[in-house]
């Protein structure tokens, strides 16, 4: 065959439909949990109260983007204080190194939301269909009648299961009672029904036929993970200096010579991601441990020690060979790379509850105007004008008074008010326009700019904050 004629590799293999057989176990338990946990909150948060006050929404977490704010319990996130999102954001990415770098990918395998809702689908599946060989037996089989009753059920299922979820995400950003009510009614928004069906739609598919595709070809993270792993990472790993040679006969001449593994297939069949963990380490691998509980259910039954499929350490094979016990988990848990990330991760985490709890409860921003740059008053006087905006993040309406922090004799005076207060509603912001004045024949007034410095003072319990602008002159 000439060059040109060959076929280029593919890059994208056709799925295998994966039928996972049930298994039991502590790590099947722990993911049991998890999944109870992680869907708990996320459907259920949007439902939870919290008294703010008569002037602010009462949803415990809420995603206000009419508004611009973010709730979440007591703290209310400005769009100016977008640094703590930003913060939060950096804690989630040092939190994903750290475990990560200490136990593999424990992320994929236990709290990524395509692990979770994948187990989920796998589990309705199960219930409806049956256990692996049914699974497996159903798909291969003719359709019928049973087959169409069995899949329509199964689907519908799914449908509930994806449309829960897509409802569930925009109860986030708005009050969730009432959304649900236009919902049923249709007087809700269509940007809502549009991304709910959106979100049902991708739940739907992923969850239900993707599956490990997501985790494989969409997902990013299994190139990226390999850079916080070294050979002090714990991970779900085979112990072939153990199990091999592998034999299914424990009888008979020879049988002294076979490993551990009998060569069952149970390790495979409850992989959610089709691979085999005898192969060694694979990008497919998420370290859902569930070939370990059934691993180690099958040495029990065969009389062998558990721990043939278990969290191994690379560093740790060469003491393993020699009959040696593995080092204590600890020593792999606490190194100096787990220890960097833990600081870093404690460190931003330190940052962001100082500065929650330093932030003031009023803030100020100052906008010079730029047409016209000064007046001249009759008297001779020098006026500048400044768009000042306060926001009070009180609950209820203050007046705050305008002040200016310098050694020359300006006067400060408020846009259609006599009393020089600013009146700001409860737990937002207020813009006026501020008049600065300098008397004629002052050394500011004949200064081209000159440096001032704004106040803005709570008028019922003296907080203040300040802004730094100028003030324009006219030189002679």
């Amino acid at each position: 065959m000439a060059v040109s004629d060959k076929v280029p590799p593919r890059l994208y293999a056709a799925r295998e439909p994966i039928f996972p057989r049930r298994v039991s176990g502590s790590f099947r338990s722990l993911k049991w949990v998890i999944m109870a946990v992680t869907l708990g909150i996320y459907y259920l948060t949007p439902w939870i109260r919290w008294d703010r006050g008569p002037n602010l929404p009462d949803q415990a977490v809420l995603i206000d983007l009419a508004n611009r704010r973010f709730f979440f319990f007591w703290i209310e996130i400005w769009p100016h204080e977008f640094y703590f999102i930003a913060g939060l954001l950096v804690m989630a990415g040092l939190g994903l190194f750290l475990f990560t770098s200490a136990l593999g990918r424990v992320w994929c395998g236990y709290t990524c939301p395509q692990t979770v809702w994948t187990d989920l689908f796998i589990l309705v599946e199960r219930w409806i269909e049956g256990d692996r060989n049914a699974r497996v037996r159903l798909w291969k089989q003719e359709w019928d009648a049973r087959k169409v009753r069995l899949r329509t059920t199964k689907f519908v299922v799914w449908l509930l299961i994806a449309l829960a979820t897509g409802g569930a995400w925009v109860f986030y950003f708005t009050d969730a009672p009432t959304l649900a009510r236009d919902l049923v009614t249709f007087d809700a928004h269509p940007v809502a029904y549009s991304t709910i069906a959106l979100l049902t739609a991708t739940t739907f598919v992923f969850g239900g036929f993707m599956r490990e595709q997501i985790c494989i070809y969409a997902c990013p993270w299994p190139r990226i993970q390999a850079a916080m792993m070294d050979e002090d990472t714990l991970t779900v790993a085979y112990r072939e200096w153990r199990g091999e040679p592998r034999g299914k006969h424990r009888k008979g001449e020879g049988a002294d010579q076979l490993g551990d593994c009998i060569d069952c297939m149970a390790c495979v069949n409850v992989c959610p991601m089709g691979i085999d963990i005898r192969d060694g380490q694979q990008l497919e691998c998420i370290t859902c441990a569930l070939c370990i509980d059934a691993c180690d259910d099958v040495m029990e039954k065969i009389g062998k020690p558990r721990g043939l499929i278990d969290y191994l350490a690379l560093s740790d094979e060469p003491r393993e060979r020699q009959g040696n016990p593995p080092r204590p988990i600890r020593e792999h848990i606490f190194r100096p790379r787990t220890i960097l990330y833990t600081t870093l991760w404690a460190g931003v985490g330190a940052a962001l509850v100082v500065a929650l709890f330093i932030r003031p409860d009023i803030d100020m921003t100052v906008a010079k105007t730029r047409n016209p740059v000064n007046v001249v008053l009759s008297d001779g006087s020098i006026r500048n004008s400044y768009d000042v905006r306060i926001r009070n993040k009180h609950g209820e309406a203050r007046p705050f008074h305008v002040m200016i922090s310098s050694p020359e004799p300006f006067s400060v005076d408020v846009e259609g008010t006599d009393d020089k207060l600013v009146y700001v509603p409860a737990d937002t912001s207020g813009q006026e326009r501020i008049y600065v004045t300098a008397p004629p024949n002052t050394s500011i007034a004949k200064a081209e700019r000159t440096g001032i410095r704004l106040w803005v003072v709570d008028a019922l319990n003296g907080e203040r904050t300040y802004q730094d602008t100028h003030f324009n002159g006219r030189p002679q």
